[in-house]
């Protein structure tokens, strides 16, 4: 693996770096730093304006409003927008996960209809995966949608942990439309109009001090037939794919974050009495070697998917290490610092709060510690208890305390997990159009018409 730029590569990030050198008077902070409204307006019309110049949607068809490039070409984007300073898009999740799957699963008239709003940062999606009591066994979704004799459908139920729901314009939603099949077999994939009767959001406020992800309940809302993506009990399939390019765009985006070694060594290097200490240079040593080896680590998976291949699921231990690893290192800042590290207008506040979050982002990490020991090092699988039976009866078993439900250790021989995939900062940009996580899910709280007790 060559880690330096192709001559075309090396002519393209150039081209991305001069356009961004003419623009960049112009774009937002990359954090909020007063009317919440008036930023998200700003931000939209920058990735307005970065669609235009061709450094939104990089790797979407061209047909499409993209570039037709790959994900090394949307890598380089990335960097550059950091280096730069600037926001990158506002509408990660859109662009970067829902928006591919409805180029890989909706109609032309889905395509025509959507694609072109989300890549300009006009109309924010969210993702509505995630419930109180399916987050990493994503396929126990229990929101309900139900067909009526005129083609349309009627949702109720609740999602959880989703990010940009208070704005977004539209959800792409995971529901049960069969429970008497096994339950990867009985769901479908919809379209939700956020601003639809009977859609309710309620912000969740964070340790952060931010409010980035929300509840979200469905009360007899009212679908039109051509809101399902997919076709109808094909929604596995549909999730797969959303899943599989939010590893893609983790994968794109983990330098935004700024797991990068120089950036934590940094204000070390401004502490004389840490730089002499001989603890934290060895902690700062091991911090630096693993986030250096992940990120090379995460160069193989793209090149990988520069010519084609499909990211298997040693791309788990990627995550876990990511996360480890840079909570690791900001622990190290926060014992050098001190209580000044927690100050709200510190640099480190947010990761240090938000980072920890992370360990369940896109399954937990004990999820994605079974995945690496069952479809990499060959151990054993655990039991699953829920394997061909009708969901409807593994919900009869949990009421009646017969059984446990299920024991899901992966979703299906994909190596996918199922997991909680909600992230993309809305107010406080990553800088790269990095998706950033969810946090675990909460017992709930009231009762719903979809049998799911909240």
């Amino acid at each position: 693996m060559d880690l330096n730029d192709t001559p075309e590569q090396a002519a393209y990030r150039d081209r991305v770096r001069h356009w961004l050198d003419e623009h960049k008077a112009g774009a937002p902070p990359r954090a909020a730093t007063g009317d919440e409204d008036a930023y998200l307006a700003a931000r939209r019309r920058w990735q307005g304006r970065l669609a235009e110049g061709g450094l939104a949607g990089v790797v979407w068809p061209k047909e499409y409003g993209g570039q037709g490039l790959g994900p090394i070409e949307q890598l380089i984007v990335n960097q550059e927008i950091s280096s730069a300073g600037v926001p990158g898009i506002l509408d990660v999740i859109g662009v970067g996960m829902l928006g591919p799957t409805i180029i890989a699963h909706g109609t032309d008239a889905q395509k025509s209809r959507y694609l072109g709003p989300m890549l300009h940062g006009d109309e924010v999606w969210c993702q509505l995966f995630s419930e109180p009591a399916a987050g990493s066994d994503l396929a126990g979704v229990q929101a309900r949608a139900r067909s009526n004799d005129d083609g349309s459908w009627t949702l109720n139920g609740q999602k959880v942990w989703t990010t940009n729901a208070q704005f977004a314009a539209y959800g792409l939603l995971l529901a049960r439309t069969d429970a008497d099949v096994p339950k990867h077999k009985g769901l479908t994939m919809f379209v939700v109009p956020m601003d639809a009767p009977g859609v309710t959001v309620r912000g969740l406020r964070q340790i952060s001090g931010e409010a980035e992800f929300n509840e979200v309940f469905f009360d007899d809302v009212r679908l039109d037939e051509d809101a399902v993506v997919g076709g109808v009990g094909n929604g596995w399939g549909t999730a797969l794919t959303t899943l599989m390019f939010e590893r893609v765009t983790i994968g794109l985006g983990s330098e935004g974050l700024g797991y990068r070694a120089d950036r934590f060594a940094a204000p070390i290097a401004d502490d004389e009495a840490a730089r002499r200490d001989p603890e934290v240079r060895k902690r700062l040593g091991e911090a630096g070697a693993d986030l250096l080896a992940l990120r090379f680590t995460a160069y193989r998976t793209l090149t990988a998917l520069q010519s084609g291949q499909i990211p298997g699921p040693e791309a788990a231990l990627a995550k876990v290490t990511t996360v480890n690893a840079a909570i690791a290192a900001t622990d190290l800042i926060a014992d050098v610092i001190g209580p000044d590290a927690l100050e709200a207008d510190s640099e480190w506040s947010y990761a240090i709060s938000f980072l920890p979050g992370l360990k369940s982002a896109g399954g937990t990490e004990e999820i994605l510690r079974n995945t690496v020991g069952e479809r990499v090092l060959g151990l054993p699988p655990e039991p699953r208890l829920d394997k061909g039976i009708p969901f409807s009866e593994l919900r009869a078993r949990e009421r009646a305390g017969t059984t446990q439900a299920a024991i899901p250790t992966r979703d299906d021989s994909s190596g996918v997990v199922g997991g909680s995939t909600h992230a993309a900062v809305p107010t406080r940009d990553d800088s790269s159009g990095v998706v950033a996580g969810t946090t675990r899910a909460t017992v709930p709280t009231r009762d719903d018409n979809s049998g799911m007790v909240e």
